[in-house]
């Protein structure tokens, strides 16, 4: 515990560093070049990371002055990401905010007015139907399709399926043409199929590079047949190698989406064919992502980049060894692990609950967070003058937006929103298990146990 302290005393200061210096008219804060946050115009994905790690930092602080800025800040700037209709990061932005502050209430972690929390669940309701509605039809079902357009489902979404599970325990449904109803679970399903299906690798010898538990950061389709294309990426080496920040959002969103089945009625998922059939799909998944990530990352548990990437070659036997941030031949991305030690940990979770050894899962999620919040290690940032919380950090490295020090050939050093923000998720996580209090779920689990969800 000691160490999950000195990480919350160092988060706070780099809350109120970002809050002290960003101008609001820049954007959202994405990733740091020397210490410093620096927008990127993408898409707005990480404004969420940003209000929602200080309710995190209140949440495992009690400090209100973190509550009072993730609460201000969530009503004043993200209703904007409500109606967001060209993004499939719903999840990220609205859930790390809104529902963060719906957690805290529905947990009496705070107090609130019956007002303020129908305030939360509105936004809620209406953040998760239009994440639905970016939707693709295939002949057995469909996805949210990312950015890119119509053709493409993207691994990280499965993460942003948070947002349709809390509109849905909400009680809401999204109207489409002619009032037709559209059930929000089925759509979550759905999503969730269609990732595991065509994103996630099983060693069925689907392709040449058919490795069990790889994934590909983007599955492409013909959008007027729903016929599968093929593989590709934005942000990995190549289609046919595994892009490791991606495989991470795999391993916590099957994990997590596993725990939201639990509370879901067993009727409300027959018309996606029973609670065996969901759940049998999700943890094949979730087993067989996470028991990648464990055979890819480095001795440490960080990965490096992409799995696959060609200066890899360069470092022999680098996956024997602890990971190496400042070699010269290819990044490693701390986010990644950062992401991944949470799936792990709720995986093992999940599986234990169900009389299951899962010690594998546990140790590792463990010794990932052991690596990443040692004050001695080169990961966690304790430079008052950095904003960054989690060094080494990659964002997108094949358009060359990573900063790169002078003399170096590789990016080291930096920080990243979502990198920051998990690490924090993460700890949050452990803190709360170490004190057996409430466990922590983004649909406030142990609340919601018991009760009945929305048969729709």
């Amino acid at each position: 515990m000691s160490k999950i302290t000195r990480l919350f005393e160092l988060s706070g200061a780099k809350i109120r560093s970002i809050e002290s210096t960003w101008r609001p008219e820049d954007g959202a804060p994405v990733f740091t070049v020397q210490g410093k946050y620096q927008t990127r115009g993408w898409t707005e994905w990480t404004q969420g990371f940003q209000f929602g790690s200080a309710l995190l930092q209140f949440d495992a602080t009690d400090e209100r002055e973190f509550l009072e800025l993730g609460r201000l800040r969530t009503v004043e700037r993200m209703a904007p990401h409500l109606t967001h209709m060209g993004v499939h990061d719903h999840g990220f932005n609205n859930v790390s905010t809104y529902g963060n502050l719906w957690r805290l209430i529905v947990e009496e972690r705070i107090e609130a007015s019956e007002f303020e929390l129908r305030y939360y669940e509105l936004a809620l309701k209406v953040s998760g139907a239009v994440q639905a509605r970016r939707w693709t039809a295939l002949p057995d079902g469909g996805f949210i399709h990312s950015f890119n357009g119509a053709h493409s489902l993207f691994v990280d979404t499965i993460r942003s399926l948070r947002a349709l599970a809390l509109a849905f325990i909400l009680g809401h449904t999204l109207r489409d043409e002619q009032d037709t109803q559209i059930n929000l679970l089925v759509r979550l399903v759905q999503h969730a199929h269609a990732t595991a299906r065509y994103n996630v690798y099983y060693g069925n010898g689907r392709d040449r590079y058919d490795v069990r538990g790889r994934t590909a950061h983007e599955s492409m389709f013909n959008v007027a047949s729903g016929t599968y294309r093929g593989p590709s990426t934005q942000q990995g080496y190549s289609p046919f190698t595994t892009w490791t920040r991606g495989l991470a959002w795999a391993v916590l969103g099957f994990a997590e989406q596993l725990e939201f089945l639990d509370v879901v009625p067993p009727a409300a998922l027959e018309p996606c064919g029973g609670r065996a059939s969901v759940e049998a799909m999700m943890l094949e998944a979730a087993r067989a992502t996470c028991d990648h990530y464990i055979s890819i990352a480095a001795a440490d548990g960080v990965p490096y980049w992409d799995a696959g990437a060609p200066g890899l070659a360069a470092l022999p036997d680098c996956r024997e060894r602890p990971a190496n941030p400042f070699n010269e031949h290819e990044p490693v991305d701390s986010s990644a692990a950062a992401i991944a030690a949470q799936g792990l940990l709720r995986l093992a979770h999940f599986l234990s609950r169900r009389g299951e050894d899962a010690s594998q899962y546990e140790q590792a999620g463990l010794f990932i967070l052991d690596t990443l919040f040692d004050e001695t290690g080169p990961y966690l940032s304790i430079d008052p003058n950095h904003q960054g919380l989690l060094l080494h950090s990659v964002y997108h490295w094949p358009n060359g937006w990573d900063y790169v020090p002078p003399g170096a050939s590789t990016p080291r050093g930096e920080s990243s929103q979502w990198g920051d923000y998990h690490a924090r998720e993460a700890a949050l996580y452990v803190k709360r298990l170490a004190e057996h209090a409430p466990y922590l779920t983004f649909f406030a689990a142990e609340q919601l146990e018991g009760d009945e969800a929305p048969d729709q």
